[in-house]
């Protein structure tokens, strides 16, 4: 049986992800900002908590794990900079989650510790801040190397993997794709899906490793009309894949 996940909005864009398994009645919670929205949605759905998955330090992801540790004593799984955390992960640790095994992904860039947790069985991958549909985070501490190193890490998994990120970002970001990829008829038709899915107030998440790798600017630096754009836009006459790739991302923190 495979996990059942559920969105838990929170602050103004946030997903806190929750993983239900059936079989075992066990539950995990990824990247709790809040407590309040996760011990409302427990409650309504009448599970218990059984561990916390964390990607990343920053307090839109971690705010909540004091006060949920007030209620259950459960393990919090993350790296050194999380205070909180019982079990230090690190690159290609296997975790077994109630029977649910998920590889432990450092992809640095973000945060230059930052993790990804990633179930070949269950298809599902929590990619925190780094990856979002049609686009990326922020370079708070990592370098654009590093990121697109992490990014052509992540762009390895099946296709088929569904995407669960740490923001709805989807909206915003494929409107800033399609100055970076025009001609891209798969992103816009894309596009006008999430539109949609926003304007009635429904996530646009997950996503899919396979459909990044069509729409996705920051994944597709290779592309040669992506490099024609950011040429134009840097003034530039040649861009390898990785500055490129760099010019994508100072695009966006304009945009």
């Amino acid at each position: 049986m495979k996990f059942i996940i559920h969105a838990i909005p929170a602050f103004k864009d946030n997903y806190i992800w929750l993983m239900h398994s059936k079989d075992t009645n066990s539950t995990y919670i990824v990247d709790p900002g809040d407590a309040e929205p996760v011990i409302e949605m427990l409650d309504l759905l009448k599970f218990s908590l059984d561990g916390i998955l964390i990607t990343h330090h920053h307090p839109d992801h971690t705010g909540g794990i004091d006060e949920l540790l007030k209620r259950y004593s459960i393990p919090v799984f993350g790296t050194q900079r999380i205070e909180q955390a019982t079990n230090i992960v690190r690159d290609k640790d296997i975790l077994s989650l109630s029977g649910h095994e998920f590889e432990v992904i450092s992809i640095p860039g973000h945060t230059r510790d930052h993790l990804a947790y990633y179930s070949a069985k269950d298809s599902i991958l929590f990619s925190g801040d780094t990856l979002f549909s049609g686009g990326c985070g922020r370079l708070f501490e990592g370098t654009p190397q590093q990121m697109h190193a992490s990014l052509s890490k992540l762009s390895t998994l099946p296709p088929s993997t569904k995407i669960y990120c740490g923001h709805e970002y989807t909206e915003n970001n494929t409107g800033f794709a399609l100055n970076v990829d025009p001609k891209n008829e798969s992103l816009k038709k894309y596009a006008e899906k999430v539109r949609i899915l926003r304007m009635q107030n429904k996530p646009s998440l997950p996503s899919t490793i396979g459909l990044e790798l069509e729409i996705n600017p920051f994944l597709r630096a290779d592309n040669k009309d992506i490099q024609e754009a950011v040429k134009s836009f840097t003034k530039k006459s040649h861009l390898n894949v990785s500055q490129t790739f760099a010019a994508i991302r100072k695009w966006k923190d304009t945009y």
